[in-house]
């Protein structure tokens, strides 16, 4: 069985409240779920919320929520809490909380390397830098990957640096760059594996969590995409988030 599941942390540090912001009179939440249920290889969809007021809204959209601990450190974790009760899970689709317009493609082109090669146990998406701004963000978090398109390392840095280059925009004209979008697929014992080591020197430095799987020596395969999506963290993103949605209604409307 392959479910998804979507943490959602109230408390958020940058934006408190998230799961709940109106975007176009839906709560981003409400955003992720129907975005992430037109995957055609996800069976359940669950919410893993941390607050009651999100699970009621979550409830009143008609999703599955399961409630779980307040002193659950990381979306990982509530994954991982909530794999544990659907033991008929074979592959575990993390789909992070505050993606309101992650594709149903793109969910589907990540799960499906688990269903082609049985010696792949953890996948992740990665989509071309095509922008300065985006390449110097620190907020966007850029991947080197090996012949096989298997991570090497991610970092919030422009990575590869290249040497060849007298500035970044020379850099992105030379070399291909790659963000992540941090949507993960897990095989069941990856998941429990990558939640039980401790936190790693370079996920601390880096600040990203995904650090800690290479250097217990996991494979991670990128895969990579030709979608786009908008995370939200910040008040300034939330008004991208906003203006992107009133670009697609009238996109419905003039169809």
């Amino acid at each position: 069985m392959i479910i998804g599941v979507i943490p959602a942390r109230f408390a958020s540090t940058r934006l408190m409240g998230k799961p709940l912001a109106n975007i176009g009179g839906k709560p981003l939440i409400q955003h992720t779920y129907e975005s992430a249920s037109k995957s055609k290889l996800i069976e359940k969809i669950i919410l893993a919320v941390d607050d009651t007021k999100v699970a009621s809204e979550a409830r009143g959209f008609g999703a599955d929520v399961m409630e779980t601990p307040k002193e659950i450190a990381s979306g990982s974790d509530r994954i991982a809490y909530v794999a544990r009760t659907y033991k008929e899970a074979e592959i575990i689709v993390n789909i992070q909380g505050d993606e309101p317009f992650i594709r149903g493609e793109m969910i589907d082109q990540a799960i499906e390397p688990l269903l082609f090669d049985k010696s792949i146990d953890v996948t992740t998406l990665m989509k071309r830098i095509e922008t300065l701004k985006e390449l110097q963000s620190p907020d966007l978090v850029k991947v080197v990957f090996d012949y096989n398109n298997y991570a090497l390392y991610f970092s919030r840095a422009a990575i590869p640096f290249t040497r060849a280059a007298i500035s970044d925009s020379a850099a992105i004209e030379i070399t291909d760059y790659f963000k992540h979008i941090g949507l993960y697929v897990f095989r069941r014992k990856a998941l429990f594996d990558f939640t039980s080591y401790k936190q790693t020197d370079l996920e601390k430095t880096e600040m990203l969590e995904q650090l800690r799987m290479l250097e217990n020596g996991m494979r991670i395969k990128v895969v990579e995409t030709e979608f786009d999506s908008i995370s939200v963290d910040t008040q300034d993103d939330l008004k991208r988030a906003r203006t992107f949605y009133k670009w697609l209604q009238k996109q419905e409307k003039d169809k």
